[in-house]
């Protein structure tokens, strides 16, 4: 369910982080209900706004074992680069794994989408919501850094829509389009018609 009632972040821990993509400061937070942990990447000075910001949500197939049935990795990977080169921003990367219906869920979609059923007919078959992400906990979370006015790196309308709703500015959407494979045109397809994402490359 999205725009949930008001939820309570704490920040529990912080340190530095040196990356192949860059160096960062890794936060965790805690999001209630629910006392899910969010991991926030920061560089450097981010009082000046608008934010570079990106909103990443779990994607253990595509993120930890490289699949290639999304977009995923090259997204993560493609926004740290774009972070660092940029000189400052933010990464929030979100507990909510497989749109956020579970990574158990996802790999049954998974196995119908083996059969030609797209990404949001497959959720459907398993009466799952299509896409039950939020992004009030990332708009917490931007609001506890003090801010209020960003650059969001996004294919997603809904993102916008979200942070909006929730006191976020979006000054200026930044495409983060990436080159389709074999394994992920469909979905990528998928996600450009039926979710309304802005991608030309499908």
């Amino acid at each position: 369910m999205k725009n949930k009632s008001v939820q309570k972040i704490t920040k529990r821990a912080s340190a530095y982080l040196p990356t192949k993509y860059g160096n960062f400061q890794i936060s965790i937070y805690n999001s209630k209900p629910g006392n899910l942990e969010q991991v926030v990447l920061t560089t450097g000075n981010i009082s000046k706004q608008p934010v570079l910001v990106r909103l990443h949500s779990q994607c253990f197939t595509g993120d930890t074992l490289l699949s290639l049935r999304c977009d995923c990795r090259d997204q993560l990977v493609k926004s740290m680069k774009m972070i660092t080169k940029n000189g400052s921003g933010i990464l929030i990367y979100l507990n909510q794994e497989g749109r956020g219906i579970g990574l158990l869920n996802k790999i049954k979609t998974y196995a119908l989408q083996e059969k030609n059923i797209d990404t949001v007919e497959a959720n459907r078959r398993l009466r799952l919501a299509v896409d039950a992400r939020e992004y009030q906990t990332a708009a917490g979370i931007l609001k506890t850094l003090g801010i209020t006015k960003i650059n969001l790196l996004t294919n997603n309308p809904d993102k916008i829509e979200q942070l909006e709703k929730n006191g976020i500015t979006i000054v200026k959407r930044i495409p983060l389009e990436i080159t389709p494979n074999k394994f992920n045109k469909f979905y990528l397809s998928t996600k450009k018609n039926k979710l309304g994402h802005k991608l030309t490359k499908v």
